[in-house]
């Protein structure tokens, strides 16, 4: 079943973007305590902690920022899968804990939005690179003299 852009069902992309773009958001609050977030990673025994606290959360907000506009989303999408699983791997990785449990498939569930917006794309309401583009109702953007035909 394919949906219209006028119809309701246009804008469940953008909004499942959206709200899975702020969850990432608030890794913004990482910047309050780096030193506390670098400790946490060096818990685990990662190597420089603190230039991976830094690069993790600025990888998180910035791929949040991208999901929330639409800008380039399927490359932060897949870019936030990798932080996701990585996540899941070094800090969940304790099935027997039941929050443990929880919190590595809450991960996989996001990971799985993310696969999805990084197959079908942004959906509408989107900055768009390249303004000579436009989008198919699979998420698809064509450009040039293709545009014609597939609009």
């Amino acid at each position: 079943m394919t949906w219209k852009y006028g119809s309701a069902g246009s804008y469940f992309p953008v909004v499942g973007r959206v709200f899975i773009g702020f969850l990432f958001l608030a890794g913004a609050f990482k910047f309050m305590d780096m030193a506390g977030i670098a400790v946490y990673i060096g818990s685990v025994g990662l190597p420089m902690p603190t230039l991976l606290a830094w690069v993790s959360t600025v990888a998180e907000v910035g791929g949040a920022l991208m999901l929330i506009t639409g800008f380039h989303a399927r490359t932060a999408a897949l870019g936030l899968v990798v932080y996701t699983a990585l996540a899941t791997v070094f800090f969940h990785n304790n099935l027997a804990d039941q929050m443990q449990f929880t919190m590595a498939l809450k991960n996989i569930a996001i990971i799985g939005g993310l696969l999805y917006i990084a197959k079908f794309g942004s959906g509408m309401m989107s900055v768009k690179v390249n303004k000579d583009c436009g989008c198919c109702d699979d998420g698809s953007c064509v450009c040039g003299a293709d545009q014609k035909k597939a609009i």
